[in-house]
C-alpha cells in the first residue's frame, strides 16, 4: 500500500441525550485521540472529525422525560459532551452537530442522489400505530412483555433485561409508551436500501476484500451478517424529529438515524472548511487514508451499511481501517447508561481536577481492543500508584533533583565511559529505549494502543534500571566525571519520555517539557543520541503524579454501590426477582476426573433456522475443528461470538439437535433468567489447552 498523503479519522457520533462515560472514551474517542496525536507528531496532514448524533428516538424519548423539546435536549448535551472532551484533552479538528443547517442539506442532498439512481425500493409495510396519539411507534415508544425473561417493561426493539433482540410484534401486551394504548398494526410506506442485492454486486465484493487487513473482531461480525445474508433495511422512518426525507409523499418522515449519522462525518468536515471545496481532499481522493474509529456496537453500520451508501451514491472513497474496540465494564458489571452505572467523564474531571492523564493512562492500559474489559477503582489507584508515580514519575523525579543538586539544572556534558561496567549499562540503557520507540510506533500504526502505552512506560522501566545500575548518588563520591555521563544520559531518556508521551498523556508531556525547558521538539529527534544539548537550563522541578489515596475512591465506591442497590430495589420482573438454584448432590473426584475441558476458539457463529435459543458455532480445538450447538442465541449476537475464546467439554458424547451433531457442550455461568455469561480463560491461550 502506498503511503497516504493525508488523513481524515472520525470518531463515532455520540447520542446527544446524555453525557459521556468511561465506556464511551474506552470505545472510540481515546484511542482516536491517541492516533491523531501521533499522526501530528509525524508532521502528517490530518483532520479529525467527530460531533453529537441530534437525531433518532433515544432524542425524543429524553425530551419527553424532562417535559422540554428535542433541541433544548440537544443543545444541553451537545455543550456538555463538547466541553468534557475538550477538557480531557480530546483534540477534534472540528465538532459538529447533524441538528445543523449545513448537514440537514448534506443528508437531504444525498438521500436524493440515491433516490434519483433508483437505488431505494419503496415498501408498503404494516407498523405499530398508536390511535390517541396519531402517529406511528418507533420501536423505542412500544413496551411490552418480553417472552423470553417475563419482563414487563421490555423496548420493541430489545429487552435491557435479559438483552434479547426483539421485533415489536414480538412482545405480549405491547403498550405505546406516548399515550399507554394499545397500538394497532396500520400500513405505512418507507424507502428501504436494497442490502442484499448490493452484496452481490462486484464493487462491494473488491471492497470486503480489505477486512482481511482488519482487526479479527471486525471481520468476524461483518462476515457473520455477510454469510447470513444480509436484508433490505428502511432508510426513513415516521417521525417529527429528524432530516425531513426530501421526496414527495414523504410527508411526515424523517431520514433513519443510521442513515442520517454517518454523513455527519461528511457534513462537518464541509464546515470544518467553511464550504470550500478543500473537503472534497479528505472525502474524494483516494490518496486519503480514511480511519473510522467506533464501538462494536456500530460495526455492521461503518463497515456495511455506510460503505453501501457511499459505493450507490459514488464519487466518495471508502474506509481503509475501522479499528473498533469491544466493551468495557465497570466494576464487574456492563456499563448502563440507564441505569446510571457508569462513570461519567464530567464528573470525573470535576472530582478528579488536574488528573486527565491518569484516567487516560488507565483507559488505554485496559483498553477493549480484542475482547471486553474491566474498569475497577481499586485497579485505577494500583496503576496510578504502582506505575505512573512509581516508575515514571519516579525517573523523572530522580534525574530532575540529582541535576539541580549536582549542576543547579543546567544540562551536564555527555561523556565516553572507560569502565566496562558503565559502559553496558549505558548500553543496554540507550538500545532498549530505542528499541521502545521502535516498538511503540510499529504498535501505534497496527492500533494496538495498549502495547504501545506499555512500551512508552518501559522506556521509564530502562531509564531506572540505568540509574539502579550505575548508582550516579554513590558515584559522585569518587568520580564525578562519570556522574556527568550518566545524568546526561538519563536527561536525554527523560526527553524522550516527553516526545513519545505526548499521544497518550498529553498534559504530563507538557509540563515535562516545560520542566527540561523544550518546546514543540520534533517527534524525528526522538531518534538522535542528544535531544537535550548540554548547557540547557531546566526549569524547576515538579511532581507528575500523585498518589491515589483510599479516601479518594471511596466516595467512587460508596456511589456506585447505593446505585446498585437502588437497581435491585427497582429492578423487578413479572415473575419475581430471579434466584439462584441449589447445589445438585455430592460427586466423587472421580466422576469429576473423567470430564476432559478444553480451551476452544470460536471460529464461525450462525442462527439455526426456526430455532430461537440455538446457535451454531464452530469450535477451533487446537487439534481439530467442532461443531458445537448451544442455547445461548437470546445472550449474544451470533457476530460478538467470532474470535472468543472459551471452555468446552470436550469428551461429551455427540448428540443430535434439529438434525446437526452437536460434538461438545460450552460452560456457560448465569441464573437462568436474565444473565448468562461464557467461562473462557482470562488471557489468551492456545486452543486445546487443557483447563485444571
Amino acid at each position: 500500500m502506498t503511503t497516504p498523503k493525508r488523513y481524515l479519522v472520525t470518531a463515532a457520533l455520540p447520542y446527544a441525550n446524555g453525557p459521556v462515560h468511561i465506556g464511551h472514551l474506552a470505545g472510540c474517542y481515546l484511542p482516536a485521540d491517541i492516533y491523531v496525536r501521533y499522526l501530528k507528531l509525524k508532521d502528517k496532514d490530518v483532520v479529525f472529525i467527530c460531533g453529537s448524533d441530534e437525531h433518532g428516538v433515544p432524542i425524543t424519548i429524553k425530551a419527553k422525560k424532562e417535559g422540554v423539546t428535542p433541541q433544548q435536549v440537544v443543545d444541553k448535551y451537545d455543550a456538555l459532551m463538547k466541553n468534557a472532551f475538550a477538557e480531557f484533552g480530546i483534540q477534534f479538528s472540528y465538532y459538529g452537530r447533524t441538528s445543523s443547517a449545513t448537514h440537514h442539506q448534506t443528508a437531504k442532498d444525498f438521500f436524493k442522489t440515491l433516490y434519483d439512481k433508483g437505488v431505494f425500493k419503496e415498501e408498503i409495510t404494516n407498523q405499530y400505530y398508536d390511535e390517541q396519539a396519531g402517529q406511528f411507534l418507533a420501536d423505542r415508544y412500544i413496551v411490552g412483555t418480553c417472552p423470553r425473561c417475563g419482563n414487563p417493561n421490555a423496548y420493541g426493539d430489545q429487552c435491557e433485561k435479559c438483552g434479547t433482540s426483539l421485533n415489536p410484534t414480538d412482545l405480549i401486551n405491547p403498550k405505546s409508551t406516548l399515550s399507554g394504548a394499545t397500538p394497532v398494526l396500520k400500513e405505512t410506506k418507507n424507502w428501504f436500501l436494497p442490502m442484499g442485492e448490493l452484496q452481490q454486486t462486484e464493487t462491494f465484493k473488491n471492497y470486503i476484500t480489505r477486512f482481511d487487513h482488519w482487526k479479527t473482531n471486525i471481520k468476524g461480525q461483518c462476515q457473520s451478517w455477510l454469510s447470513e445474508g444480509l436484508q433490505s433495511r428502511a432508510m426513513t422512518r415516521d417521525l417529527d424529529w429528524g432530516v425531513p426525507v426530501p421526496v414527495e409523499g414523504a410527508d411526515g418522515k424523517v431520514l433513519y438515524v443510521w442513515f442520517d449519522a454517518p454523513i455527519g462525518y461528511i457534513s462537518a468536515t464541509k464546515e470544518y472548511y467553511n464550504q470550500s471545496n478543500e473537503w472534497e481532499k479528505y472525502w474524494k481522493q483516494e490518496d486519503t487514508q480514511l480511519v473510522h474509529f467506533i464501538g462494536k456496537d456500530n460495526i455492521v453500520f461503518h463497515a456495511i451499511i455506510f460503505p453501501m451508501m457511499l459505493m450507490s451514491h459514488g464519487g466518495f472513497k471508502l474506509p481503509d481501517q475501522i479499528p473498533a474496540n469491544e466493551f468495557l465494564n465497570l466494576e464487574g458489571d456492563k456499563i448502563s447508561t440507564s441505569r446510571n452505572w457508569a462513570v461519567w467523564l464530567h464528573e470525573y474531571l470535576k472530582d478528579f481536577p488536574g488528573r486527565e492523564d491518569e484516567l487516560r493512562y488507565v483507559l488505554t492500559a485496559i483498553a477493549p481492543e480484542t475482547k471486553d474489559s474491566e474498569f475497577t477503582w481499586k485497579d485505577y489507584q494500583t496503576r496510578v500508584n504502582s506505575e505512573l508515580v512509581s516508575i515514571l514519575g519516579n525517573f523523572v523525579n530522580r534525574v530532575m533533583v540529582l541535576t539541580e543538586k549536582y549542576y543547579l539544572g543546567v544540562v551536564p556534558t555527555s561523556k565516553k565511559f572507560t569502565d566496562e561496567v558503565l559502559k553496558s549499562a549505558q548500553s543496554t540503557a540507550l538500545l532498549a529505549v530505542s528499541s521502545s520507540i521502535t516498538q511503540m510506533e510499529t504498535y501505534i500504526e497496527s492500533f494496538r494502543l495498549r502495547d504501545a502505552q506499555a512500551e512508552l512506560m518501559n522506556i521509564a522501566r530502562a531509564g531506572n534500571k540505568y540509574l539502579a545500575e550505575t548508582e550516579p548518588w554513590k558515584l559522585v563520591k569518587t568520580n564525578k566525571e562519570a556522574v556527568e555521563g550518566i545524568m546526561f544520559d538519563a536527561l536525554q531518556i527523560c526527553a524522550k519520555l516527553a516526545i513519545a508521551a505526548q499521544p497518550f498523556l498529553p498534559f504530563t508531556s507538557a509540563r515535562l517539557q516545560a520542566m527540561l525547558n523544550i518546546n514543540n521538539i520534533e517527534f524525528s529527534s526522538i531518534y538522535n543520541d542528544i535531544v537535550l544539548p548540554s548547557g540547557n537550563q531546566l526549569k524547576p522541578a515538579s511532581i507528575l503524579f500523585k498518589q491515589v489515596e483510599d479516601a479518594e475512591i471511596q466516595p467512587q465506591l460508596d456511589r456506585l454501590a447505593k446505585i446498585k442497590k437502588d437497581n435491585e430495589t427497582n429492578d423487578t420482573t413479572a415473575s419475581g426477582a430471579a434466584s439462584l438454584k441449589q447445589v445438585k448432590e455430592d460427586i466423587s473426584y472421580e466422576d469429576f476426573d473423567k470430564i476432559d475441558l478444553r480451551v476452544g476458539k470460536i471460529l464461525q457463529a450462525e442462527r439455526v433456522p426456526k430455532a430461537d435459543k440455538l446457535l451454531k458455532l464452530t469450535v477451533d480445538l487446537g487439534f481439530e475443528k467442532r461443531t458445537i450447538l448451544s442455547g445461548i442465541a437470546a445472550y449474544y449476537q451470533p457476530e460478538e461470538l467470532i474470535g472468543k475464546s472459551v471452555t468446552v467439554v470436550a469428551n461429551l458424547a455427540p448428540r443430535k439437535i434439529r438434525g446437526i451433531e452437536s460434538q461438545g457442550m460450552l460452560l456457560m455461568a448465569g441464573n437462568d433468567i436474565d444473565k448468562l455469561y461464557s467461562v473462557g480463560p482470562e488471557q489468551e491461550i492456545e486452543p486445546g489447552s487443557i483447563v485444571k
